[in-house]
């Protein structure tokens, strides 16, 4: 199955101290894959855009997701997207958000699992108070669909 991550309005873009901070400290946003984070985009990118493959398979009649880039034990599946600051000794992760599979209609899933589509997440990656989002993000922050 393939997905696609579409990030928008990412912290460091906005003016005022928090942002200049971000930029300063050189904070980038990337997608986990096992330990490591990949594919790192400035906080001050106008988007950031990740695609990877993963592995889907039905399981008494249920849909369950796998691979490198997914975490989380069955029924509890989810990607991560990792805040960190890159410097002299790589990168310094500070913060994670996580995109659950459970919070992805059934319908969408379906139809990106049987070859209908791209699975894409479409997200803001700027929390209420200007920060990098992290935690549990979950619809409407978050929307699911097949392209």
């Amino acid at each position: 199955m393939h997905i696609r991550i579409e990030g928008h309005d990412l912290p460091a873009q906005r003016g005022g101290a928090q942002a200049d901070a971000l930029r300063l400290a050189n904070v980038h946003v990337g997608v986990q894959r096992q330990r490591s984070v990949v594919d790192l985009v400035p906080a001050w990118d106008s988007s950031a855009t990740w695609e990877f493959e993963i592995t889907s398979r039905e399981v008494d009649e249920l849909l369950d997701v796998g691979g490198p880039w997914v975490h989380g034990r069955p029924g509890a599946r989810f990607l991560y997207l990792s805040w960190g600051n890159v410097g002299d000794l790589g990168f310094d992760m500070f913060r994670r958000a996580k995109l659950m599979f459970g919070d992805v209609p059934t319908a969408v899933l379906r139809a990106a699992h049987e070859g209908g589509g791209v699975l894409t997440a479409s997200l803001g990656l700027t929390d209420e108070l200007g920060g990098p989002v992290c935690a549990r993000v979950r619809p409407p922050a978050v929307e699911w669909s097949v392209r």
